[in-house]
Parts: C-alpha cells; structure tokens; sequence
C-alpha cells in the first residue's frame, strides 16, 4: 500500500516508535520558528537546557506580535532575544520584518522538511509541503536542542478539491468549509492532507491560508503536495534550490475522504464567537459594518492584498467604516509600495499599520463598544479584539474589501466580476533585517531587561494531590480565556508573576485571589479546553498560582501537551455527568497518585460530597514519567544525568 505526503515526510523523520495510527511517535525537526510573544520564555527554557549551540538545519526567532512599544518591555524582551539568537546561532528576524508564518513561507519553507513553532499557527508552512507543526516553548526549546518532538501519529483525512474558484470566492471560503463541516475540535490528532484536481489553480500564499486556518480545526497540521505550484513560487522568491516534488502514492491509504466542489462553493464568513459558526454570507442581509481589518498570518500575503488593492481602486470606503490593513511581511509592503497598490489602498482610506500580528491578537485597533468587525483572521473569540462587547466575523480578504465599501456585510460575488491577479514571476528579495547568529556564541553578552522574570518550576509529584475546587467553566475554553493577551498584557509575556493577576479573568474575576487563598488547587473544565493558541504561559501561570490539576471532559492537543510539560495532571471525566456533581471549592483528594498512574484510570474522592469519581489519564509511558518528574524539563535533567 503507498503512502500518503504525511506518511513520507514522517517516514524520513521518525525516531521514536512505528506509525501506527494512535500511537505516540517521536520525529526529528528539521527547523523552528518562535515569535515574541512566546519566544522570552522558550530561550529562558532553552538556556535550562545548558546547550551550546542549537542543533538544527536553521532556527529562526521572529519579532512580530509585540510591537506596540509604549514603555520598554517589550523593547528589552526584542533584546534579549536578539541576544540569544546571536550567541546560540539562530536566525533573527527585526520587528518590521513581517509576520512569522509570512516571512518563514517566503524566505525558509522547504518541501519535505520538519518544522516546529512555538505558535499554533505554524502549520502555514504547510502550503509548501513542510510537515509544520505549532506547540509549546518548551517543546521547541527541546527541538533546538536536538531532541525529538513527540506526537500522536495521526489520522489523516484527504480533502479532495474538485473544480475551480469562481471570482469572488478565495481560499479563505474553502477552509471556512472544512470548519463548517468538522468544527474547532474535530481535527483532533488528524492531518488534513488537500489533493484533487482543484489545487493546481491555487498558488502557495492561497494553499497557505487553508493550511494557516486548519489551525482551528484542532488538528496536528494541515498539508499540500509539493508540486508544479510549489516550484513556482519557489522559484519566484530564487529558493528553487530548495524545490523537492513530494505527493501522495495513487494507492496512498487516507482514513477519512471528503470532497469540496469548488465551482459550488460560495462567500462564507464565521460568526461570532468562533470560527466555525460558518454560513454563506448572502445569508446575513444589511448588518452594519464598522470597522475592517485586512491582514493577519492568514490572509496579508501580496496576492491578497493586490486582490483589495484591485477591489478598492479609484473607490472610496463607507463613511462609517473604519479600514486597517496590516500586510504581512516587508517583502509584500516593499512590494505594494513599488507597483503603486499601496498608494490605491491609502487613496480608498485605508489606514496601513506595520507588518505584524497587530489586531490579530488584541495589540491595538479594538472596535468600537458594540461594534461589528469584519477581519480576514483566523480567531474572532469573545475579546480577542479587544473589546469584549464586540462582533466580530471572519471573512475572506474579497469580501472584507466589499463590504468596506458598501458600509454592510456583503456578498463579493454581487461586484466583483474581474480581479485577475497573477503570481509575479519574480518576488522582492531582500532579507537585510534578518541577522545572522555570531560565529562565536561565547561572546556574545545576553541582554537582559528587569521585565524577565525566572519561569516556575514545578517539583517530583507527590503521593497526595487536592485541593479546592477554585473555578467551573463550560466547553471551549480558550487560551485567550486562561491567559488573555491584549495589548496592556502582552509585554509582559516573560514576567509570570505580574501575569498571574489575570489569570482566568475573563471566566471569573476573583480566580487569582481565590487561588492565592487557598495555595492553589484544581481547575474544572469542559470539552476542548484550552482551544486557540499555543502559548504556554496558559500553563506556566496557573502552575505559578499552585494548580495542580485540571479536569475536563477534553482537551485541545497543544495545551494539553503543555500542561504536561508543567507537570500539571490533564484528567478526563470517565463519566461525563459526574461533570455536574462538582461544585467551585469542592475538596478533591487523589491518594496514592503515583501508584495509581500505573494505569490509566485515577479515583478522585469529592471529600465535601464524600463521593467518588473515576478519571482517565490518557497518556504514553513517556508523558506519565514526565508528570512524576514534575514537568519536562525535569524529566530531561534527570535522564541526563543517569546517562
């Protein structure tokens, strides 16, 4: 039986195990990526680690989610990781430079190739045949040492794309479908792998929004062949050097088919307050629109925005309407700068914000009180924007520019009969604000701002867990909700201890306090906890505040993984109802923890209902040795020095 595109790629990478379906496998990584927000607290890691020099193909840390710089925080963390780059050879990249996911497709993807970053939506890279994966810092510190990155060897799911896109309908559509049929879980431990006829009409920037987005899918990564399309657009940025042709087998064996017509497929957009509350947008008549925000690591490439560049030409946007446009690297601003887009975008009343994350991620342009947003993004979470009475949809970059002209959400397809906007045959190269690492590390002097603060470090587990009960929420939890990340917050991303104030926050005000109250304690969940980004901090702090174990009906893989790493126990409900027995400052008591872990089911005792109920911890040897060290850095040390 042949093999798939993920079969081969992990065939040539597997370390650890056999790919079995379901099975805990441990590949090597090729390449990592960190961005700002994560990035602090990985090199903090990496330096735990004590290695020299980091150990892959090419290391790259980006500077793009925290650029609002009004005081020096976040200018002391840009660095530090400056700093750390330069000693331990990786690459930097400057704030202006772009957006991770943006810059690393244009300049570093490479077919065939493993990547791994600390940022969920890594799996961008995938539009060019990487097996690129999004996971916590510590597990991309591990990789740059080289260690091995572990996964569930996953289910792969073919997504057969039939026909072509009508004008007016993009790549956006097409992976709003793929939400709408499988929502924000149901890609848990999948890969989606795209085949059909209908990719060889989409370019690479296109296939990278699909495989961006699949991000919130749950899914383990998304993924292309790498084909006649990949070496084009390789070859326009001068990488083809880097081309090497990967599809699947004809006999190739998928566990899931589905299929999308592209000639029937219509303008979608995702409802608030999740992306897959996905309908046509013809069906949402004359709701008011104020504010548009074009941009983002899914949609900012120069194919996108020459599409609104075209759209928005000698127009000018509705009177109510508040436009922002955020491109997404220096490559794609130079470029629209050059052949005169630029000048059409600022003329229809675009305001033009940096080449970053920006609004993405709540780092200003909030929308007004009540407000509806139209975004071309891949989150619209309750108060990621940054105002939480907001509406916000997800849209494509066609119908966000529409609709920024006529005032209302806006079926594209209604005005735009004609963008026919080509791949440029030869990209703007010019990488001069990424520097090199030094050829000598050891001379290079860490810069460290008083901002930096040492992360927790959790200790060996003990035979006895409890503790209160300090919060219930419901199902899809996000890492926004856990630790949010708006624009007063996010510099101080490497200082745990002011983070910890707002903590969970947004689900209970008084979370922190209660948790300081009692010395910590357990936190109880619903499905999918922990959905949305990879950012570790959503472990780190409430490690920091004492918690010692979360229990849910389930979880989202990365986060998951995360609270591993922490040595925080991930416990699921083996009777979902037993959910609805337990009340916020409960006592639960686990006795003999680490005799119980021998197995997979954990008996929790409710001491203040006298009642008992049966979890699951659903977890490799590896994992269970890795919570009785106290977390994975632990785990290394330990095996390290029986070696």
């Amino acid at each position: 039986m042949g093999l798939t595109v993920t079969e081969k790629i992990i065939k040539e990478h597997l370390v650890v195990g056999e790919m079995e379906r379901g099975k805990e496998i441990g590949i090597k990584i090729d390449q990592t990526l960190t961005q700002d927000s994560t990035g602090t607290m990985a090199y903090l890691q990496f330096e735990a680690l004590g290695i020299d020099r980091v150990e892959t193909k090419k290391s790259l840390a980006y500077i793009d989610h925290n650029l609002l710089q009004t005081g020096p925080e976040n200018a002391d963390d840009h660095l530090y990781i400056q700093s750390i780059a330069k000693k331990y050879g990786i690459y930097y990249s400057k704030a202006g430079n772009g957006i991770c996911h943006q810059v690393h497709l244009e300049r570093f993807g490479v077919p065939g190739e493993t990547l791994l970053g600390s940022d969920s939506h890594t799996p961008t890279c995938g539009g060019v045949g990487m097996l690129a994966i999004g996971a916590g810092g510590l597990d991309v510190a591990v990789a740059m040492a080289g260690g091995e990155y572990y996964i569930t060897m996953p289910y792969i799911v073919k997504v057969e794309l039939k026909g072509k896109l009508r004008t007016g309908v993009s790549a956006k559509d097409i992976i709003l479908e793929v939400l709408r049929r499988y929502k924000v879980k149901g890609g848990l431990n999948k890969v989606f792998e795209y085949a059909g006829e209908g990719i060889k009409y989409l370019t690479v920037p296109e296939r990278a929004t699909i495989t961006n987005m699949g991000a919130e899918l749950g899914a383990t990564t998304s993924i292309f062949p790498s084909d006649e399309e990949t070496y084009r657009f390789l070859k326009a940025q001068g990488r083809e050097r880097d081309f090497t042709p990967i599809e699947a087998d004809f006999d190739a064996h998928y566990d899931e088919v589905i299929i999308i017509d592209l000639d029937k497929l219509e303008p979608l957009i995702a409802c608030p307050h999740s992306p897959d509350r996905v309908v046509p947008v013809s069906s949402l008549n004359r709701i008011k629109v104020n504010q548009v925000a074009i941009g983002s690591c899914t949609n900012s490439s120069y194919m996108d925005l020459m599409k609104v560049a075209k759209i928005l030409e000698g127009k000018t946007i509705g009177e109510e309407v508040s436009l922002v446009i955020s491109p997404g690297s220096k490559q794609v601003l130079n470029m629209l700068a050059q052949n005169g887009a630029l000048a059409k975008l600022i003329s229809a009343g675009a305001r033009i914000l940096e080449s970053g994350c920006g609004p993405c991620i709540g780092m200003g342009q909030s929308p007004n009180t009540d407000g509806v947003s139209l975004r071309t993004f891949n989150r619209n979470f309750k108060g990621r924007s940054g105002t939480p009475s907001a509406k916000v949809y997800l849209v494509s970059p066609e119908t966000a520019a529409v609709s920024a002209l006529t005032g209302y959400i806006t079926n594209p397809e209604e005005y735009v009969k004609d963008i026919n906007i080509t791949m440029p045959e030869k990209f703007l190269i010019n990488d001069n604000l990424i520097i090199s690492p030094a050829e000598k590390g050891e001379d290079v002097e860490i810069v460290r701002g008083p901002n930096i603060k040492p992360f927790p470090r959790n200790k060996a587990m003990d035979e006895t867990i409890g503790g209160k009960v300090l919060i219930k929420v419901g199902d899809d939890i996000t890492t926004d909700h856990i630790m949010p990340s708006n624009a007063k917050l996010l510099p101080y991303r490497s200082n745990i201890p002011y983070l910890s104030n707002y903590c969970l926050i947004p689900c209970d005000k008084d979370f922190p306090k209660r948790a300081r109250e009692f010395g910590g304690g357990i936190i109880l969940a619903g499905h999918n906890y922990g959905q949305g980004s990879s950012r570790e901090h959503a472990a780190l702090v409430p490690l920091y505040l004492g918690i010692k174990a979360v229990i849910a009906k389930s979880f989202a893989r990365i986060h998951r993984q995360n609270l591993i790493n922490n040595g925080i126990l991930p416990l699921i409900f083996e009777e979902e109802e037993d959910y609805g027995r337990i009340d916020v400052l409960d006592e639960l008591l686990i006795k003999k923890v680490l005799t119980q872990m021998k197995g997979n089911k954990i008996i929790v005792k409710n001491i203040s209902k006298d009642e008992e109920y049966v979890l699951l911890l659903d977890v490799t040897e590896r994992q269970r040795n890795i919570l009785k060290s106290g977390g994975l850095l632990n785990y290394i040390k330990a095996r390290s020095s029986h070696r």
